[in-house]
């Protein structure tokens, strides 16, 4: 039985419509499972009326198993929350940011009520979001809240390197006061949980220290000896296979090679750089993004999540140029996490 994926559309006024449409376009999508758009139909409907070229339908339903997951066809569990005719393209608005989030409030519903197998985010914009009154940093915190889980990690993944986060959407200073035993203990436990979730048998988790040269010694920062050393011994205790901490200047290359099966970062940007150097590729000659790839998954949570690696990238949104790779990726990913579940 091929497992049910549900996908939200994302922010409409952004790139999450069109790098939909040109994934279901995908006929090797139907053979990997049975995907459905949880979004607006106006929305779709609007691009398929611009760009004639694009052989797709739509199926309107309203419940999953309404849907007829055929080749051709483009399901969508259609919200109505906005309107194509007044939608903004490219422009952030309290109604594109409301509809957004209420894509995302039925996905995880239907994922918590079992009706789709695992889950799928398009982006969607964090001032969009904000400015209609959902006061959230982004997909991951809206997640944690909505199936009331405390300890849950963003992992990042692009190809064979992975990275797992202390922190994320907090200033630097303070992702700093973050670093703590406990909290670093739990993102090693959770790496763990998620490379054998993905199939990975006793994996290899490196620790990169959260100061130049992992403090020296003491001589550049006490948080290595005084927390995430600590950390790392209660993983070993506990039989988990944990290397580090590891200088973050050299871990990533070491992980890419294969010496490691995922890295846990101190914050945000340690792990977003070097996943987004290796699978975000611009071409300077045509002025545009070349390729796009990468993984956001949730992990922690009792329901699978996946998602882009990119924003809502206004500057493109309502062309048909934006790239549809990173989310057949995020595709992939939760099929091969929803699998693994039997």
């Amino acid at each position: 039985m091929k497992k049910v994926i549900g996908i939200t559309m994302g922010d409409p006024a952004g790139i999450g419509p069109e790098i939909s449409i040109k994934a279901f376009q995908n006929q090797s999508l139907y053979e990997k499972c049975n995907p459905l758009l949880i979004g607006d139909k106006s929305v779709i409907e609007s691009y398929l009326e611009r760009f004639p070229e694009i052989d797709l339908k739509v199926n309107a339903v309203s419940a999953p198993e309404e849907a007829l997951y055929e080749r051709g066809t483009m399901d969508v569990m259609d919200l109505a929350s906005v309107e194509a005719s007044t939608l903004q393209i490219g422009e952030v608005s309290k109604e594109a940011g409301n509809a957004a989030y209420h894509y995302v409030e039925k996905v995880i519903e239907l994922a918590l009520e079992g009706k789709v197998d695992a889950t799928v985010t398009n982006p969607l914009n964090k001032e969009a979001l904000n400015l209609a009154g959902h006061h959230f940093a982004g997909h991951t915190e809206i997640y944690g809240e909505l199936t009331n889980t405390s300890k849950f990690s963003m992992m990042l993944a692009d190809g064979d390197l992975r990275v797992v986060h202390v922190s994320t959407h907090v200033s630097l200073r303070q992702a700093c006061d973050l670093v703590k035993k406990e909290r670093v203990f739990d993102v090693i436990k959770i790496a763990h949980n998620a490379c054998v979730s993905l199939g990975i048998e006793n994996p290899r988790i490196a620790v990169a220290g959260l100061n130049p040269h992992c403090g020296e010694n003491g001589l550049f920062g006490t948080e290595e000896i005084d927390e995430i050393i600590p950390a790392i011994e209660a993983a070993e205790s506990v039989g988990m296979n944990v290397f580090g901490p590891l200088p973050a200047d050299t871990v990533f290359s070491k992980a890419r090679g294969g010496m490691y099966d995922i890295v846990v970062v101190m914050y945000h940007d340690q792990g977003h750089i070097p996943l987004k150097l290796l699978g975000f590729v611009f071409d300077k000659e045509e002025n545009k993004w070349k390729e796009v790839s990468g993984v956001n998954i949730t992990l922690g949570l009792p329901i699978i999540r996946t998602s882009v690696d990119h924003g809502t990238a206004f500057d493109q949104a309502g062309k048909m140029t934006a790239s549809e790779l990173s989310l057949e990726n995020a595709i992939d990913y939760a099929v091969k996490l929803a699998n693994n579940v039997d």
